[in-house]
C-alpha cells in the first residue's frame, strides 16, 4: 500500500481525499496557495506546503511547483481530486516521469479520454453511439464557422480538455457563433491551460446520466450504476441524484454494458465517469468520458456502500477489486445538492466573504462535505462550491424529505448562499414527479 500521498488540490475534495487517507494509515500532505495557508484542507493533512501566490495558475496549476513539494515531502503518490491538473495528461506523464505515482489512469488514456474529442473519435470508431460533431483539428474561427454550418445549428462547442462546466458555449444561430467560439477557447486556456475545442451538435433538453466505473490494473471493471446531472444551471450541475427515475432495468442493462465495454475498449484503469445524453425514448449517445473522480461521487457512495477514494489509492498501489459488478447492489436513494457562495437573487452572483455563522446539518443519512468553518474567509480566486450536502433514503420521496429537513437545518450568516434556492428545485413538481431535463433549471430561473 502506498504510505504517503500528496493531494495536489484544495477544499472540500482535499479534505475528503485527507480522510481517507487517515483511514487507510497513509501519511497525507497538503498544498496551498498563499490564500489558503488557513485552510481547513491544510490544518487537517499531517503535513503542508505552500506552493504558490493566490492565482490558481501560480500554485494549483503550477506543475513545477508541484513536483517540487511531493519530492521535498518524500510522498510516493499524488492524488489529484477533480479540476485543475485532475485531467492533465502532461503532469500525469511528468509523475511517471519522476517514479511519483498518479492516483489515476495513465496519462495515454487520459490523452485518449480525457481529450474529448479524442474520444469522442475512439468511439465512432468502435460503434458507440454519440451526437453527430467535428472532433477534427480546427484552423481558425472561420473554418470552425464552416463546420458548425455543416453540422447544422444549435451547435456546442466545447473544450478538449474540459470538465465542470467550463468552456462550454451553445450557439443558436451562425451571427454568435464566431464571438462565442473565442469566448469558448479563452474560457479553456484560463481554466485547463489549453485552448482545444471540438463541436457537437447541441442535443436540446436531453437528460444527463452518468454511470461511475472502477477498473483495476489486472483487468477486472465494474460499473457502480447511474447517477442523474440533469439539474444544471449553465451547463453546471447543482444538483444530482441516484439511481436516475427515467431509466427502467432494461435501459439501465444496456447501459451498463456499453460502459463496461468503453472501459475494455480503451484499457481503463482506476475511477471514471461515463457520461450520456439521453432523450426521452431512452436513446443514449457517448457524450465524453471524466478520467477522475466527480465532485457527485458520494450519491453512488451512498447507494453502493463503496467508498470510491479508497478504492482510488488500492488501485493505484496494485490491489485487485474486492468485488465484482455482481455484487454490486442499488440500495435506496441518495440526492446531492451542491452549496454555493452565490446570490440567485442577483444573477447567482459570486458571494466571497467571511462566514459568521454556521450551523451544519446532520441526523441519519445525512452526510456533509465540506472545507468550511465558522470564521474562515471564502476567497474569491477560487470556484464557488462551498458545501455538498448528501443525503440517503430508502427510497426517492424519503431522501427528498431528508434533503429539505438537512437544508433548513444548514445557516451559512456573513455570506451569501444558495440554500434557498435548493429549497426552490426540492419543491418544484416537475423536480418530485423526476419529469425533468437539463432545461428544467433553466425554466425554472425564468418563472422565478
Amino acid at each position: 500500500m502506498i504510505k504517503k500521498v500528496l493531494i495536489a488540490n484544495r477544499g472540500e475534495v482535499a479534505v475528503r481525499i485527507i480522510r481517507a487517507c487517515r483511514e487507510l494509515g497513509i501519511i497525507s500532505v497538503a498544498v496551498y496557495s498563499e490564500t489558503d495557508k488557513e485552510a481547513l484542507h491544510t490544518q487537517l493533512a499531517d503535513e503542508a506546503i505552500c506552493i504558490g501566490p493566490s492565482s490558481s495558475r501560480d500554485s494549483y496549476l503550477n506543475i513545477p511547483n508541484i513536483l517540487e513539494a511531493t519530492a521535498l515531502s518524500g510522498a510516493e503518490a499524488i492524488h489529484p481530486g477533480f479540476g485543475f491538473l485532475s485531467e492533465n495528461s502532461k503532469f500525469a506523464k511528468m509523475c511517471g516521469d519522476c517514479n511519483i505515482t498518479f492516483i489515476g489512469p495513465s496519462y495515454k488514456t487520459m490523452d485518449l479520454m480525457g481529450d474529448k474529442a479524442n474520444a469522442r473519435r475512439t468511439m465512432k470508431e468502435n460503434g458507440i453511439p454519440i451526437v453527430d460533431g467535428y472532433e477534427g483539428h480546427i484552423k481558425d474561427e472561420n473554418h470552425a464557422l464552416d463546420i458548425a454550418k455543416k453540422i447544422g445549428f444549435p451547435i456546442m462547442i466545447k473544450a478538449a480538455l474540459g470538465g465542470g462546466g467550463k468552456g462550454i458555449r451553445i450557439v443558436e444561430n451562425e451571427k454568435d457563433f464566431i464571438n462565442a467560439y473565442i469566448m469558448a477557447k479563452s474560457e479553456a486556456v484560463a481554466c485547463f491551460n489549453n485552448d482545444t475545442v471540438y463541436l457537437e451538435k447541441y442535443v436540446k433538453n436531453p437528460h444527463h446520466i452518468e454511470f461511475q466505473v472502477l477498473a483495476d490494473s489486472h483487468g477486472n471493471v465494474v460499473h457502480l450504476f447511474e447517477r442523474d446531472c440533469s439539474v444544471q444551471r449553465k451547463n453546471q450541475k447543482l444538483l444530482e441524484e441516484a439511481p436516475s427515475t427515467i431509466l427502467d432495468e432494461v435501459t439501465r442493462k444496456k447501459m451498463g454494458d456499453v460502459v463496461l465495454k468503453i472501459c475494455k475498449i480503451v484499457g481503463y484503469v482506476n475511477a471514471g465517469t461515463i457520461e450520456f445524453l439521453v432523450d426521452d425514448d431512452k436513446n443514449f449517445y457517448f457524450m465524453e468520458m471524466n478520467t477522475r473522480i466527480q465532485v457527485e461521487h458520494p450519491i453512488t457512495e451512498m447507494i453502493t456502500g463503496i467508498d470510491l477514494i479508497k478504492e482510488q489509492i488500492k488501485i493505484a498501489s496494485g490491489y485487485k477489486l474486492s468485488f465484482n459488478q455482481d455484487d454490486i447492489k442499488i440500495n435506496g436513494h441518495s440526492i446531492e445538492c451542491r452549496i454555493n457562495a452565490e446570490d440567485a437573487k442577483r444573477n447567482f452572483l459570486p458571494s466571497p466573504g467571511k462566514i459568521e455563522q454556521l450551523n451544519v446539518p446532520g441526523g441519519f443519512g445525512v452526510r456533509l462535505d465540506s472545507a468550511v468553518y465558522q470564521g474562515y474567509t471564502i476567497p474569491s480566486f477560487y470556484d464557488s462550491m462551498i458545501a455538498k450536502l448528501i443525503v440517503h433514503g430508502k427510497n426517492r420521496q424519503e431522501a427528498i424529505m431528508k434533503m429539505k429537513r438537512a437544508l433548513a437545518e444548514f445557516v451559512i450568516d456573513g455570506i451569501e448562499s444558495n440554500i434557498d434556492f435548493q429549497f426552490k428545485i426540492l419543491n418544484d413538481p416537475d423536480f418530485n414527479s423526476g419529469n425533468y431535463n437539463t432545461g428544467f433549471l433553466n425554466k425554472l430561473v425564468n418563472n422565478k
